[in-house]
């Protein structure tokens, strides 16, 4: 038996491994203690907020950071990647999201030639995401306008009547606004008998989901020289460089709503008005 000097040969062994071992997925469950290796920022998790691939940490003394989620982190001295964790199965409801009684299995009721109208996309993703239940089984399609601009030539477009209503949501219909002239307009024209438009006090459809749902006591104040979706993603920490980053704001907001009580009563009102005034027949 002879003696290696030099030891085993290092070809056979993970010679680039890293000092503590190769980082392993694990779920970001709240209450976990892991430190960020940047910037030694050790915490217990205690938010993950999925949309925005965000995890926040809160230290020994309550002072909390927002990290991306990923790799970057240590677990008892181990290396980890931290994933959002796996969403829970949903049971079947009782009542829709609006507060209505749930008729699972139901189908869809023929859609009506009547239409609810929306000022943009992230509108009428909240609409569906409250009223969506209700507004199939009542045959009711909601469209988006991308502005109010041009409502008249729209709604011209679309060619209102008795048995083909367009009930239309503005945001920001506060009185002497540009909105509010739009709406009176509409109201006095040859259309106004077939047609409602009603609105909300808010800037934009985001400021109509409770700030507390968010952790916020209130929205922030936006500057009118700052677009606003911009500024309020500015002044809440989150990014903001494209319109990439505000469609992830706005699903992070939206993936807050569950049901009516997570909306501003201003907003609840006019779009059940809305669904009355499009399937109530005229004569009734």
């Amino acid at each position: 038996m002879t003696f290696d000097r030099y030891g085993s040969d290092i070809l056979n062994s993970d010679w680039r491994a890293p000092r503590r071992g190769r980082a392993v997925e694990i779920s970001a469950d709240k209450g976990l203690v892991v430190e960020e290796v940047t910037t030694d920022w050790c915490g217990e998790i205690v938010t993950v907020e999925r949309d925005l691939a965000t995890v926040t940490l809160e230290d020994r003394r309550g002072r909390r950071r927002t990290f991306p989620l990923g790799p970057g982190f240590l677990l008892e001295g181990v290396p980890v990647i931290l994933c959002a964790p796996v969403r829970s199965v949903a049971t079947t409801p009782t009542r829709t999201a609006s507060g209505s009684v749930a008729v699972p299995g139901s189908p869809a009721r023929v859609a009506r030639a009547s239409r609810i109208f929306v000022e943009g996309r992230h509108d009428a993703e909240l609409v569906e995401r409250v009223w969506g239940d209700d507004l199939r089984l009542e045959g009711v399609v909601v469209e988006y306008l991308d502005g109010v601009d041009d409502l008249a030539e729209q709604l011209g477009d679309f060619r209102p009547g008795p048995e083909r209503k367009a009930g239309v949501l503005v945001d920001h219909l506060v009185p002497g606004s540009k909105e509010s002239r739009i709406a009176a307009s509409i109201a006095r024209g040859p259309l106004g008998r077939h047609v409602l438009v009603v609105g909300h006090p808010f800037v934009d459809i985001w400021q109509a989901v409770k700030p507390e749902r968010l952790g916020l006591e209130a929205w922030p104040v936006v500057p009118r020289t700052v677009e606003w979706k911009h500024g309020i993603c500015q002044r809440l920490g989150w990014p903001h460089r494209d319109q990439a980053d505000i469609a992830r704001a706005w699903k992070h907001i939206l993936g807050k709503v569950r049901s009516y009580q997570d909306l501003e009563p201003a907003l609840l009102g006019r779009v059940e008005q809305l669904i009355d005034f499009v399937t109530t027949p005229e004569d009734s």
